[in-house]
């Protein structure tokens, strides 16, 4: 029976709808914000990898069924697939979705995601590293991991650290949610279409008839407008993110916006020093560094590094953070996690430096990432590596 369910969760949980050379790809599992389940992110790598090699595919759209876009990967269900079995079968679902990720990220042919409503975790990692990334008035981006004892996976210390100045490093240590004219700011999306006209935009791109970067961008710049940076955006406070998160510690980006708070009633930056307090310290030592190092590395060496870091959390024995995150914030929904180590000053570099080595474990291998030597990559794509 169970098989039976899994080959139905592959079928249904991602909808296919085939318009003349484009093909158009739904998540849908609705009720769950369309979390990725494993089944899905199964089917997405099976039909990229089918569309890469057929001549008659030219443009792959993906987009959501519901409210949004996606709101993860399912980390429940990796839980409850640890507790059930072992961290093996968890380290499984990252394999395939890190996969995943790289081959979008390396993809020869134009992906369009309409990023409508939400947009996180893993939602990112089979969005922001395709070619197109079309933001709304409702799209609400985060990478929420370090609230959950994790850190920013999927590739992002690859995207954040490509953020304007140090924004990155803000976005990815504090969770902090992103609507669709910040999102553009920073270059997290490409474009910015109303909700409103996102059917003529879907429309127009059924009739494309080419892998031309430059003519879908054109066709989307049709219907994209430039949205109004609220006046309280996190992102007209790059001045102070730049002063505090350029830091070398993250101690020292606490105190650098503590200092900046001093003597004044400033809600964003006591929000932010809120945040950062409420997060795994684990998390924050560890994000801090993968973001920092993914500055210098290619994608794929991105994702390699960060299959160590998750199996390490998975495995359990360097932290439990992430399965007591998972506790507060999704099972027992207290909202009030007993981190352990419980402060910053208890976490030292060589605590965080086997975060970021091999598993000691005879059974265990790096992540093997597929070769690409066989496709002629876009610049975009060759850039990535």
């Amino acid at each position: 029976m169970a098989s039976q369910n899994s080959v139905m969760a592959y079928n249904d949980q991602v909808l296919v709808e085939e318009k003349s050379l484009t093909r158009i790809l739904v998540l849908n599992r609705p009720k769950q914000l369309n979390a990725l389940s494993y089944p899905m992110i199964s089917r997405l790598l099976d039909l990229f990898v089918a569309y890469e090699a057929d001549p008659n595919v030219k443009l792959i759209i993906l987009k959501g069924n519901g409210r949004a876009f996606c709101a993860g990967g399912d980390v429940a269900a990796v839980v409850h697939d640890i507790r059930k079995a072992n961290w093996k079968s968890g380290a499984q679902f990252f394999t395939k979705e890190f996969t995943l990720n790289y081959v979008i990220a390396t993809y020869t042919k134009p992906q369009v995601s309409i990023l409508n409503g939400i947009v996180m975790g893993g939602g990112n990692g089979v969005s922001m590293h395709g070619r197109f990334r079309v933001a709304t008035e409702t799209s609400v981006f985060a990478m929420p991991e370090t609230a959950l004892g994790l850190f920013p996976d999927i590739g992002a210390s690859y995207f954040l650290s490509r953020l304007p100045g140090f924004f990155g490093e803000y976005v990815g240590l504090t969770g902090a949610r992103l609507d669709g004219a910040e999102m553009l700011a920073c270059g997290l999306a490409t474009h910015f279409v109303p909700a409103t006209k996102l059917s003529l935009l879907e429309e127009a791109l059924y009739k494309v008839d080419s892998s031309d970067s430059n003519i879908i961008s054109a066709i989307i710049d049709c219907y994209s407008q430039q949205p109004y940076l609220k006046d309280q955006s996190a992102y007209k406070r790059l001045d102070v993110i730049d002063r505090c998160f350029s830091r070398k510690t993250v101690e020292d980006i606490l105190s650098a916006l503590e200092r900046e708070s001093m003597g004044k009633a400033d809600d964003w930056i006591n929000n932010t020093i809120q945040s950062l307090k409420k997060a795994s310290p684990t998390s924050l030592k560890i994000s801090l560094r993968s973001i920092r190092e993914g500055r210098i590395q290619g994608v794929g060496q991105c994702l390699t590094r960060e299959f160590r870091m998750v199996c390490h959390f998975m495995e359990g024995k360097l932290s439990k953070d992430f399965f007591e995150g998972c506790r507060a914030i999704l099972l027992d929904k207290d909202r009030n996690p007993k981190w352990e180590p419980a402060r910053l000053e208890l976490i030292s570099e060589g605590m965080v430096e086997q975060f970021f080595s091999r598993m000691d474990d005879e059974e265990w291998d790096d992540l093997k990432l597929p070769s690409r030597s066989n496709f002629v990559l876009p610049r975009h794509a060759i850039a990535k590596l």
